[in-house]
C-alpha cells in the first residue's frame, strides 16, 4: 500500500475511507451507495415484471435507439479522443509515472497479468462474435461497412477490417482510460479504488458527497446490468452450442443450469480471492483459448497466414472512415454497430476499467497502456484473422451451413464453422468449454468491482459481501429469463446501453482530471 492510503492525500481532505460506511449483518457497505443501488435494481425488475417483457424491451429498445441515433456523433468522436489520449500519453514524458510509487512493484508476473485483464475485458465477445461478425458484414447480413457490395472481394477484405475496428484500439482506449485513472488515484494519491476519487481533482471534497454517489450508482448499475446481460445472452449460446454438441434441449431449463453451474463456480473465486481464484481462472482460460485457436489456425494454415496480413491492412486502411461519424452513406450500419458497440465498451469500462486497475500496480503508466492497448490488439487480430478468416472462406466456397445457407443462428455460428473441419466435435466441446469458464471469470471479477464500489472503495470487504454481489448477478439473470426469457434479456441490455450517454461524458471529464492529477505527480 502506497503511503496515505488511509487517509486522502490530495489537498490535504480529511475523508476517511469507509466514513460513511455501515456495517451490519456481516456487511460493510457505503451506505447511499448501496441503498440505492439495490434499491433502483429492484425497481427495474418490479417493472419489467408489472409491464412484461415484451412492452420493456420495446420501451427501453425505443430509448436506446434515440440515444445512438441522436448522439452516435459523440460515442464516435468520444472514442476517437481516448485512442488519442491513450497514444499521447504513451510518448509522453507522463509515461514515466509508476502507478504506486517509483518504488512500487507489479503483484502479478506479465501472462497472469494479461490473461486477467483480457479475459475480464472481452474474451467471451471473441467467442461470440469471432465467426458471425465478419460472415454478417461480407454478406449484408445487416447492412455493410462504408456501404461495399457485398459478397465481393471488398466486401471480405472489409469485413476483417470493420471486425477489428470494434474489437481493436478503440475499445481498449475506453477501458484504458478509466483502468489507469483508478490505478493512478488509489495507488499514487492515496484515495479509495472507487470512481469518484478520480474526480477529486475537479469536484474537491464534494467528490464524498452527492456528486460522487450518483457516479458511483451508475456505475454499478451499469457493471450489474451489464454482467447479467451477458450471463442470460451467454447462457442462450451455451445451451445452443451443448444442444448442437451433445443434442440436449436448449431451452429455459438448461440455460437455468448453464446460469446456476457459473454462478456457483463464480461465488467459489471470489472467496478464493485474485490470487486464488480469479488468477487461476484466467491463466485456465488463456490456455484453453490459445490451445483453440492453434488447432483451428493449423487445420487452416493456409488461410489463415494471408488472413493476418489482409485483416491488419484492411484496418489500418479503413481505421479513418470508419471512425468518422459525418456524411456516412451507411449510416444504418455504422449506428447499428460502431456505435451500439461504443455504447456497449462505456457501459462496461467502469466494470474492465476497475478490475485492470485492481491488478496493475507496480506498471508504469507507458507500459500499463502499451499493455492494455496493443496486446490484446494484437491477440485480437489473430483470433479475428483465424476465426473469421476461415468462416468467410467457407461461406465463398459453399462449404457447410454458413455457405449454403449463411449466418442463420449468431450463438452457432462457430459450432457451424466447426463442423465441416477435422476433429470439429473435439473443437466444439473445448468451445463450450471455453464459453463457460470465460462466464465464470466475467462473474466473479464483476462482483469484486461491484463490492469495491458498493463498499465505499475498500479492496478488503467481508465474504459475505462478495458473495452476495456473485449471487445477485446469477439471480437478476434467472430472473429475467423466467420472466420474459430473451425478450427480457435484450431490455436489461438495453437499458445498460442507455447508461452510456451520461457515462460518455463522465469518461471525458476523466481524461481532464487525470491529466490534472498526474502534473501534480510529475512535480
Amino acid at each position: 500500500m502506497t503511503k496515505g492510503i488511509d487517509k486522502y492525500s490530495i489537498d490535504s481532505t480529511d475523508y476517511t475511507i469507509g466514513q460513511d460506511n455501515v456495517q451490519k449483518w456481516g456487511f460493510d457497505v457505503h451506505n447511499p451507495v448501496f441503498g440505492w443501488s439495490a434499491g433502483l435494481i429492484a425497481a427495474f425488475l418490479i417493472a419489467v415484471l408489472v409491464m412484461d417483457a415484451e412492452s420493456a424491451k420495446a420501451t427501453l429498445d425505443g430509448i436506446k435507439w434515440q440515444i445512438i441515433g441522436s448522439f452516435d456523433w459523440l460515442f464516435i468522436w468520444s472514442g476517437n479522443i481516448f485512442v488519442i489520449f491513450c497514444l499521447a500519453l504513451i510518448v509522453s514524458p507522463l509515461g514515466k509515472i509508476r502507478l504506486g510509487g517509483s518504488e512500487a512493484t507489479a503483484d502479478y508476473s506479465y501472462i497472469s497479468w494479461l490473461s486477467m485483464l483480457f479475459a475480464a475485458g472481452m474474451g467471451i465477445g471473441l467467442m461470440f462474435w469471432s465467426v458471425a461478425e465478419p460472415v454478417a458484414y461480407f454478406t449484408g447480413w445487416y447492412e455493410t461497412p462504408l456501404g461495399v457490395e457485398a459478397n465481393t472481394p471488398e466486401a471480405a477484405k472489409l469485413a476483417l477490417g470493420a471486425t477489428m475496428f470494434h474489437w481493436g484500439l478503440h475499445p481498449w482506449a475506453i477501458y484504458g482510460v478509466v483502468a489507469l485513472s483508478l490505478a493512478f488515484f488509489a495507488y499514487n494519491k492515496g484515495l479509495p479504488l472507487s470512481i469518484r476519487s478520480i474526480f477529486y481533482p475537479i469536484l474537491g471534497d464534494r467528490a464524498w458527497g452527492w456528486a460522487g454517489h450518483i457516479v458511483d450508482i451508475l456505475a454499478v448499475l451499469a457493471t450489474l446490468f451489464g454482467l447479467a446481460t451477458s450471463l442470460g445472452l451467454g447462457a442462450q449460446q451455451a445451451a445452443s452450442g451443448i444442444h448442437h454438441v451433445f443434442g440436449l434441449e436448449s431451452g429455459l431449463g438448461l440455460q437455468v443450469i448453464v446460469i446456476t453451474v457459473v454462478t456457483l463456480l463464480a461465488v467459489v473465486s471470489v472467496v478464493r480471492g485474485i490470487d486464488g481464484g480469479v488468477k487461476v481462472i484466467s491463466n485456465i482460460n488463456m490456455i484453453v483459448a490459445f490451445v483453440l485457436l492453434i488447432m483451428v489456425a493449423l487445420i487452416g494454415y493456409s488461410i489463415v497466414v494471408g488472413n493476418v496480413g489482409t485483416t491488419l491492412m484492411a484496418y489500418l486502411e479503413n481505421l479513418v472512415p470508419l471512425s468518422n461519424p459525418h456524411g456516412r452513406e451507411d449510416v444504418a450500419w455504422f449506428q447499428g454497430w460502431t456505435v451500439f458497440y461504443w455504447a456497449w465498451w462505456i457501459s462496461w469500462s467502469p466494470f474492465v476499467g476497475m478490475f485492470i486497475a485492481r491488478v496493475s500496480k507496480g506498471r508504469t503508466v507507458r507500459e500499463f497502456i502499451t499493455a492494455v492497448l496493443l496486446v490484446p490488439t494484437a491477440v485480437t487480430l489473430l483470433w479475428m484473422s483465424t476465426f473469421g478468416g476461415m468462416a468467410i472462406d467457407q461461406v465463398i466456397n459453399g462449404v457447410g451451413e454458413l455457405g449454403s445457407h449463411g449466418l442463420t443462428d449468431v450463438s452457432l455460428a462457430m459450432f457451424q464453422m466447426f463442423d465441416v473441419l477435422p476433429y470439429g466435435s473435439l473443437l466444439s466441446i473445448i468451445a463450450v468449454v471455453l464459453v463457460l469458464v470465460f462466464f465464470i471469470t466475467s462473474s466473479d471479477s464483476g462482483s469484486l468491482v461491484i463490492d469495491s464500489i458498493t463498499a465505499g472503495g475498500k479492496v478488503d470487504a467481508p465474504v459475505v459481501q462478495r458473495v452476495f454481489w456473485a449471487f445477485m448477478e446469477g439471480a437478476i439473470a434467472v430472473a429475467l429469463l423466467w420472466i420474459g426469457g430473451s425478450e427480457a434479456v435484450q431490455a436489461l441490455q438495453a437499458g445498460a446501453i442507455s447508461t452510456a450517454l451520461p457515462f460518455t461524458f463522465v469518461l471525458l471529464l476523466m481524461c481532464v482530471s487525470l491529466l490534472m492529477g498526474m502534473r501534480t505527480e510529475k512535480r
